[in-house]
């Protein structure tokens, strides 16, 4: 029997939304063991004169439990 966890996190780019997605799964990843997925409950832009100057995720990353 396995046991899954849920934790949310928030990520942001300069770049993209996909971007933000990729280090916020990544840095999960290494706190983290045995990530099974992530659900994107947020996305937003910062923008500062006019502009986007940041892309930034909240998502919520399953892990399962060690026994």
């Amino acid at each position: 029997m396995s046991v899954a966890r849920v934790t949310e996190i928030t990520s942001s780019s300069n770049k993209s939304f996909q971007d933000a997605i990729e280090l916020g799964i990544a840095r999960a990843a290494k706190t983290l063991k045995n990530v099974e997925g992530a659900w994107i409950q947020d996305q937003k832009v910062v923008v500062e004169d006019g502009k986007i100057s940041a892309y930034r995720v909240n998502m919520k990353v399953t892990f399962i439990l060690a026994e």
